[in-house]
């Protein structure tokens, strides 16, 4: 299995820890510091790139990533050299993407200017809601002209550029989302991820709930109706699923994050990160650690890994499963069965098949458009 890998290429991801504020609903790793020495993160970028490229030579780069916390917090200068370097370690594709996140109250046009010439050619926007007091809520910095704004500046500088929203959000109708999706779909997009808030553990939205004061979500059979509003009106204009929670124009699709679902290789540098990399017939998950202080003390002592695991091939198929079935091509069976050994439970595949949520197409497994609203439920069926 050394070379499965390749079906689904090799990219790169690189974590800024750091933002302006933190939402009350996230629960990525991100940080609020007034205080940051850029020059020192560069440096441990660098020498974290080297020390990965050093395991995976004469690797071709499909995709790099910057994401976070806010990326667009970082110097352009300090995203150049670090594609540069990038670059220079491994054999870049033709095509290769390269994305940044950017938050809309952190960018103006000379820095987006600045980061195209840098070498980014996509930008994802986390805009998150259309309207002015959910985006308080939210947590969120910037304003709805703001981030109209911005997406019209990064469409003069990129050909791609992406953003994101949440739904099911507190208080929100169903003829609300119909009307706010449909007011984003006419700002000339070509990929939107649309999200439905979850409440996490750990964040300030998951402390108000467990004492009763989030109040206003939408019930489950409300949030599902959204769902399904989601995949009919992005349909209808030209912007069909390619995944559970995103939606592309044909060939606007994210390059990198198909890497993930299509379960390649990729480097994680940064604090948090996380990577999936083949040495040899050995596939590794690799875990940096959380803390910005414990992860630039760590690549200091020669690595800023915190662990890694080597994957059965049981754990690989696994992976392979839950990845591949939020995909609109969904699972190939061949591939399944050779990192596992086994097959696929046909008794399950068929019960399922009858109920109308997946279909077994040309040797694969495919969740319908019913089943992608209950995919959980259908791997753990498949993997029960």
């Amino acid at each position: 299995m050394a070379d499965d890998w390749r079906n689904g290429g090799f990219g790169l991801y690189v974590h800024w820890p750091f933002c302006e504020a933190k939402c009350p609903y996230c629960d990525f790793n991100s940080h609020v510091s007034r205080n940051i020495n850029e020059k020192q993160w560069l440096n441990s970028y660098l020498g974290e790139l080297r020390r990965s490229a050093l395991e995976t030579p004469d690797r071709v780069l499909n995709t790099i990533f910057f994401g976070g916390g806010t990326p667009s917090l970082m110097h352009p200068d300090s995203v150049a050299a670090i594609i540069d370097e990038a670059r220079s370690l491994w054999r870049p594709a033709n095509d290769m993407e390269i994305t940044l996140e950017a938050n809309p109250g952190s960018v103006e046009a000379g820095r987006f200017a600045a980061y195209r010439d840098a070498g980014v050619n996509r930008i994802s926007m986390g805009v998150q809601a259309l309207n002015d007091d959910d985006l308080r809520r939210l947590g969120r910095i910037h304003t709805v002209a703001e981030a109209q704004a911005a997406f019209d500046i990064a469409r003069t500088c990129f050909d791609r550029v992406s953003f994101d929203l949440i739904y099911a959000r507190q208080h929100q109708t169903l003829a609300a989302w119909r009307a706010e999706l449909t007011q984003a779909l006419s700002m000339a997009v070509d990929h939107l991820s649309l999200y439905q808030l979850t409440i996490e553990d750990g964040t300030a939205f998951g402390d108000r709930y467990a004492v009763g004061k989030l109040r206003g979500l939408p019930e489950d059979d409300s949030a599902a109706d959204m769902y399904l509003a989601t995949q009919e009106i992005c349909e209808a204009h030209g912007l069909p699923a390619y995944e559970v929670s995103n939606h592309a124009r044909p060939g606007a699709e994210s390059r990198h994050n198909l890497i993930y679902w299509h379960y390649g290789d990729y480097v994680g540098i940064g604090p948090g990160a996380h990577g999936r990399i083949t040495l040899g017939d050995r596939k590794l998950a690799t875990e940096t650690h959380l803390m910005p202080n414990t992860w630039l003390d760590a690549v200091r002592n020669g690595s800023g890994e915190r662990e890694r695991t080597e994957l059965s091939n049981q754990d690989q198929a696994v992976e392979y499963l839950m990845m591949c079935l939020r995909l609109k091509e969904g699972l190939y069976i061949d591939r399944y069965e050779a990192l596992s050994g086994s097959s696929l439970p046909q008794a399950k595949l068929d019960d399922l098949s009858a109920i109308g949520i997946i279909e077994q197409v040309s040797g694969r497994v495919i969740a319908t458009k019913d089943g992608r609203a209950v995919l959980n439920s259908i791997i753990r069926e498949l993997l029960g």
